[in-house]
């Protein structure tokens, strides 16, 4: 039977990142609290990819950092939940599948964000290192209308 987590992954949650469930928290803290340092610390820096509605198709930490430093950095601010996922784990890799939802303001802009969302994190020296990340904006009014909002 396929366990769908009950909780939310918000980023204020207390635990490890030598968990899956830490990893998750850790990165979810970053993003929400524009946290450069603690994102750069989350993912591998040399085989992770990420793959999003605004950042297209990035890889490595190189190609991918200047992405957050640029949404960390502006006016806008964006807040995520990570929500309805599965956890699939083995000796050192594990993936995460299921939905974000947030908010996006910036000036009188708001926008409600709904984002099918996958990540995959690799162990590291102990440490669960984000090696792939894919989101996806089904509904195209809804991407329509962020693109715009964030000048894409």
């Amino acid at each position: 039977m396929l366990e769908i987590y009950p909780h939310p992954i918000t980023g204020a949650e207390c635990a490890e990142a030598a968990t899956p469930l830490g990893a998750l928290s850790e990165f979810y803290r970053a993003f929400n609290n524009r946290n450069l340092d603690l994102m750069r610390r989350n993912w591998h820096p040399e085989v992770c990819v990420l793959n999003n509605p605004l950042g297209g198709i990035r890889r490595g930490w190189d190609a991918i950092e200047p992405l957050y430093a640029r949404l960390f950095g502006g006016p806008a601010r964006v807040r995520v939940v990570f929500f309805d996922y599965t956890l699939h784990e083995g000796a050192d890799l594990f993936v995460v599948a299921g939905r974000e939802r947030g908010r996006f303001e910036s000036g009188d802009v708001g926008i409600d964000l709904a984002i099918r969302t996958s990540r995959i994190y690799r162990r590291v020296k102990g440490r669960w290192r984000q090696i792939h990340h894919h989101g996806s904006i089904e509904d195209p009014a809804l991407l329509t209308r962020y693109r715009a909002a964030v000048g894409l």
